[in-house]
């Protein structure tokens, strides 16, 4: 093996794309090439990008040419230069690919859309990565089961979880796909119970109890989980926050900051000139944060198109024996990609600086007000008779 690994991408799709971007970025890999069957912009991109590109059926071969793609060669010639490939194909392609993989004697990294029995091993960074090292195969989780692996995780390694209820509402399609089969004035339920992330996410934390129902809505920024986490006794407000600040790619948002809704996350993260407007992170409401005598609850945005590419980058290293410390390589793919815990930490004081009635300020009234304000958009509907002061639960008790 070269001093890089070499890594292969197949499929330049949605996550394909950005799984070469970041292992582009990672100072112990490069891209060899990327393989696709279109010859439209989103492989042209890749040619922009400097990215070899083969073709991943050879029928498709002349097609591309005539597109004025330069094509390097078929899947197998890219394989046959790789020491691991990324299938980010559509779903389904795994089966056949995996035998392709296997004939070309390259490990492989499989995406959520592919079952769990296919790679035999499902992956998120921060709960086992460990027994994922040296393995031939792994499959890194779906986008809602890696958020959900990613929370639970952060209470479970204390022991503190009886059982998760999470409710996730998702994302009606992709942004580059909403002209084929975005839903316009519904939501759609998921009639499946529990949904497939629950089971899922066992795959991860094998002992997790957790129920999960899903649905899907008219907008194509992320997806959201109302989260509900029977604990084995009662955590206070303090200690939920203060488990979710120290795990990994949990970053928190505040609704009284003005940022409330998965639009207010999306231009954030433009603002914050993050790559495509990616969000690596579980973008947790830290001023939704909730805690009583038996439960905790959360609401969170989980950036569907981005918050796999950082497991993705981390199930490389384990795979390929490169990083045996899970710690390590979540530090170096943090910081190559920009991963963070604070999106906007030049300004943010801790929570109680703005719920504390001990903190005093002769312009904190106002900024309380407008604090108030903006949660109060949360309460829109006429017939609701809330209001958006904190319910014990979120103020510790008080």
């Amino acid at each position: 093996m070269s001093k890089n690994v070499r890594v292969a991408v197949n499929g330049y799709g949605v996550i394909g794309k950005r799984v070469a971007d970041a292992v582009r970025l990672q100072p112990d890999m490069e891209v060899v090439g990327v393989a696709d069957v279109v010859s439209d912009y989103r492989v042209r991109l890749a040619v922009e990008r400097g990215y070899p590109v083969y073709c991943a059926a050879r029928e498709k071969w002349p097609e591309m040419e005539a597109a004025g793609i330069p094509v390097a060669g078929t899947l197998d010639h890219l394989l046959a230069a790789a020491d691991i490939v990324v299938d980010c194909a559509p779903k389904k392609l795994g089966a056949a690919n995996k035998a392709r993989y296997e004939d070309a004697g390259v490990k492989a990294i499989f995406q959520g859309g592919e079952k769990h029995e296919l790679a035999g091993y499902s992956f998120v960074a921060q709960v086992n990565y460990e027994g994922a090292i040296g393995r031939h195969f792994a499959r890194v989780v779906s986008c809602n089961t890696t958020a959900l692996s990613r929370v639970a995780h952060a209470l479970h390694r204390h022991g503190w979880i009886e059982r998760v209820r999470a409710v996730l509402f998702r994302r009606g399609t992709d942004p580059w796909e909403s002209h084929l089969n975005g839903m316009i004035n519904t939501v759609l339920p998921e009639t499946k119970v529990p949904s497939h992330q629950g089971p899922d996410a066992q795959t991860v934390i094998p002992d997790l109890g957790i129920t999960t129902m899903a649905g899907a809505g008219p907008y194509n920024l992320s997806h959201i989980h109302f989260t509900m986490i029977e604990t084995t006794r009662p955590v206070s407000l303090d200690e939920l926050r203060d488990a979710l600040w120290d795990a990994p790619r949990i970053a928190f948002v505040r609704a009284g900051d003005g940022i409330v809704a998965l639009n207010s996350v999306s231009e954030l993260m433009r603002d914050l000139d993050r790559p495509r407007g990616d969000m690596w992170e579980v973008a947790v409401w830290e001023d939704a944060l909730a805690a009583d005598e038996r439960e905790v609850y959360l609401s969170y945005q989980v950036h569907n198109e981005a918050i796999v590419i950082p497991e993705t980058v981390d199930c490389i290293r384990a795979l390929t024996g490169i990083e045996k410390n899970a710690s390590k390589s979540i530090a170096r793919t943090d910081a190559a990609l920009g991963v963070t815990k604070s999106f906007l930490p030049a300004t943010t004081k801790p929570i109680g600086h703005v719920t504390g009635a001990d903190v005093s300020h002769p312009g904190l009234e106002a900024v309380r007000a407008r604090h108030a304000e903006f949660r109060s958009l949360g309460f829109t509907g006429a017939e609701e008779p809330a209001d958006p002061e904190p319910t014990p639960a979120q103020r510790g008790g008080r």
